[in-house]
């Protein structure tokens, strides 16, 4: 038997004796014919081969799933996970030869056919398992593969990254390529040249090397900033950032205030403009990941909707088919403020919102429900806004003194490195798809408060700044807390002195509520007796288990309802709102011909649009796909209880005032007349002092001045503190 393998040389994949450590190292040819058996030969179905398919449709790029490659070989998703550096590389290079196979095969008909060459594709990867979250990112999970997810707030221009760097010597012109590292690490140079220089030939030098750019080859790249979801950031902490780096396809997809969920590989690069107390320190790198897969998570577009198990949906349709939705939702709501029953079915309509419509001419209409609540200080708004910014599924609290224009809309910030302008969204546009929550809203300056103007109707946000002009998306409800200019509500002023807001914003909310502290004792007492009580029993749900779980149902319901549910008015329901509508207008029109002049808040188009969304809103509450005339009317209902009846509120000119007042309220005009020559400026309280010292009542004081200003005989200044007498 001696001699039987003289002559050739037989080999093995596998070691003779592996070493227990390299047990599970697999050779890259291995690898690489795996992988391109996965491509080839991965089947969902009979004969039915998605990978394959979806490489000749686009050829090229590749999404694949980790869970298939799981199923089709356990190892291989280990692998990847490990060292994506080392296996990305090898996936890409097996599916461009797998790529030239299928072409091959397509094209061989007579004649000489050359082979096609094989072509780069792009291998994108997605899984199902949850994100981590950003902050736990730390040094273990260099190199390896992570999941993140969050909102895209800034994007750089696209720049070129080479891939391969052509060199020349500078002493003998012998030209090398040298490969780059991929994502912002830079290529290695080679000191010196490895030509072996002739007799009389000057040895090349060290560093001979030249980059010649022209003849290197390249791939677009971009730099991403990814911000934390709000809702996932700890209270009282500021929201952490991560710089991700994408190429080829995936350059300008992204547009900032987009939610993502990214599969990457962590890496760490070397910062070039590194602080002067790094400059020396070589071993400080800068983390960030290179992507390998982009998933928009947008609310909003509602291409992926939130992954619901079986018996949660079957548990949804139960409730939505149960009697008496709407209450029950309704009592979810803040369950721990009193009464205030009309502004909790707002707050549901809102959370849950109209459907977005796009007309065959491009024009959007808006979906999203805007509210206002106005009153007094103490009468639980912030409560309110607190509560819809946890329920809500996507939402941004913010107040309106400390909130700036740029800081609502986006800004355009310079980038310290590169100098730069990129923009940086704010909190509407980080909010799209979602809630923005503005207490304080009067108290907001009002060029910065002109800035949401567009983002309330249009949903856009246009910006033309430092050169970049450029329109974001905010698709938003806005829910807004304000107090009258006063403080508090005035009965003795009209109701456009106490809404000190410019029509131009009150008109795009589509309801308005006025809030009011009234001294009742009966119902001052079951207040008292509700809140001792909210007090007394907090200790004992310390737990916190119910309440927790009723709020994330409801905030499960809500995104359910939204993602699946699209409903339009039915015909009779059109029918019956287009009646009341010009009922209304009629009924308008008669008072303006009896009293002469017009309504504080005017009816228009938008108020019926309004009515319009509140009635979706309802009919999405049920998952009904058709909102009813029960539904429109409703609405109506809500509408009139809020919007009317802030038109209806405060002081009338048309007061019924009987003869004795009328008499009296002379007198005053005269005691006024006769304490302020004409341009003289009195503190409005010292006037009403010295009047009532004079036996005059404080109310027919007050009223009389509001009657002067109507007629422009007095005007107010310093927010209604001082009197100036004009004629």
């Amino acid at each position: 038997m001696s001699g039987w393998d003289e002559g050739a040389v037989y080999y093995s994949d596998q070691p003779q004796f592996p070493e227990a450590g390299d047990a599970t190292t697999i050779s890259p040819h291995a690898v690489l014919t795996k992988f391109k058996e996965f491509i080839r030969n991965f089947e969902i179905e009979q004969n039915c081969f998605p990978y394959r398919e979806a490489l000749l449709d686009n050829p090229k790029r590749l999404l694949v799933h980790l869970e298939d490659l799981l199923a089709f070989d356990s190892d291989l998703p280990s692998l990847i996970r490990s060292s994506p550096a080392d296996y990305l590389p090898v996936f890409e290079k097996a599916a461009g030869e797998v790529l030239t196979g299928l072409k091959m095969r397509e094209a061989n008909e007579g004649g000489e056919m050359e082979e096609p060459l094989p072509r780069d594709v792009q291998i994108l990867l997605t899984s199902r398992e949850d994100p981590v979250s950003m902050r736990l990112l730390g040094a273990q999970y260099i190199s390896k593969l992570v999941k993140i997810s969050g909102i895209s707030i800034a994007a750089s221009r696209v720049k070129a990254k080479a891939t391969y760097v052509f060199l020349v010597c500078k002493n003998c012109k012998k030209t090398r390529e040298v490969p780059c590292r991929p994502g912002l690490g830079g290529a290695i140079v080679p000191r010196s040249c490895d030509n072996i220089p002739q007799p009389g030939e000057e040895p090349c030098p060290l560093d001979p090397w030249m980059v010649v750019p022209d003849r290197s080859q390249y791939v677009d790249q971009q730099t991403l900033k990814l911000q934390e979801n709000p809702e996932d950031v700890p209270t009282g902490e500021l929201p952490r950032n991560m710089l991700l780096s994408v190429d080829r396809h995936l350059v300008q997809t992204i547009v900032p205030g987009t939610r993502l969920t990214v599969m990457g590989i962590y890496s760490i690069f070397q910062a070039s403009s590194s602080s002067n107390s790094h400059k020396g320190a070589v071993a400080i790198r800068q983390p960030y990941i290179r992507v390998v897969g982009l998933e928009d998570t947008n609310e909003a577009s509602s291409r992926g909707p939130a992954n619901f198990t079986p018996d949660e949906e079957e548990e949804f349709k139960k409730f939505a088919d149960s009697q008496d939705v709407y209450k029950n939702i309704c009592t979810k709501i803040a369950p721990s403020i009193f009464g205030h029953e009309d502004v909790k079915r707002a707050a549901a309509c809102l959370l849950f919102g109209g459907s977005r419509k796009s007309l065959p001419d491009g024009v959007k209409l808006r979906g999203d429900i805007n509210v206002l609540l106005l009153g007094d200080p103490s009468t639980a708004k912030s409560q309110f806004l607190k509560f819809v910014e946890k329920t809500a599924p996507i939402a941004v609290y913010t107040s309106g003194k400390g909130s700036s224009a740029a800081g609502l809309t986006a800004s355009v910030i310079r980038d310290s490195s590169t100098r730069e302008f990129y923009l940086e969204g704010g909190a509407m546009v980080l909010a799209d798809g979602g809630v923005v929550c503005i207490d304080e809203f009067d108290k907001m300056r009002p060029e910065d408060r002109v800035a949401i103007h567009e983002a309330m109707e249009q949903q856009t946000i246009s910006i033309a700044k430092a050169g970049i002009t450029t329109v974001l998306n905010s698709r938003t409800s806005v829910l807004a807390a304000a107090n009258p200019p006063s403080g508090r509500y005035d009965d003795l002023k009209t109701a456009q002195d106490n809404i000190d807001l410019q029509t131009t914003i009150l008109s795009r909310f589509d309801l308005i509520f006025i809030v009011k502290d009234i001294r009742k004792y009966s119902q001052d007492k079951e207040i008292a007796s509700h809140i001792i009580r909210v007090h007394a029993s907090a200790n004992k749900f310390s737990d916190e288990n119910t309440d927790s779980k009723e709020d994330n149902w409801l905030k499960r319901y809500i995104q359910y309802c939204r993602a699946r549910c699209h409903p339009r008015l039915s015909k009779d329901a059109a029918e019956n709102l287009q009646r009341k509508y010009v009922t209304i207008r009629m009924d308008m029109k008669r008072r303006a011909h009896e009293t002469g002049e017009a309504a504080p808040i005017p009816i228009t188009v938008r108020q019926l649009e309004a009515i319009v969304r509140l009635s979706e809103s309802l009919a999405k509450m049920r998952l009904s796909h058709e909102a009813t005339p029960d539904d429109v009317d409703k609405a109506f209902k809500l509408f009139d209880t809020s919007t009317m009846d802030a038109a209806r509120s405060g002081i009338n000119q048309q007061i019924n005032i009987t003869g004795e007042m009328a008499n009296e309220i002379k007198q005053a005009e005269t005691q006024i007349k006769r304490r302020m020559g004409i341009g003289a400026r009195l503190s409005e309280r010292r006037l009403i002092e010295d009047l009532a010292r004079m036996g005059m009542n404080d109310s027919m004081v007050r009223r009389a001045l509001l009657i002067m200003h109507q007629r422009g005989e007095v005007e107010y200044q310093r927010e209604r503190r001082s009197i100036v007498r004009k004629a």
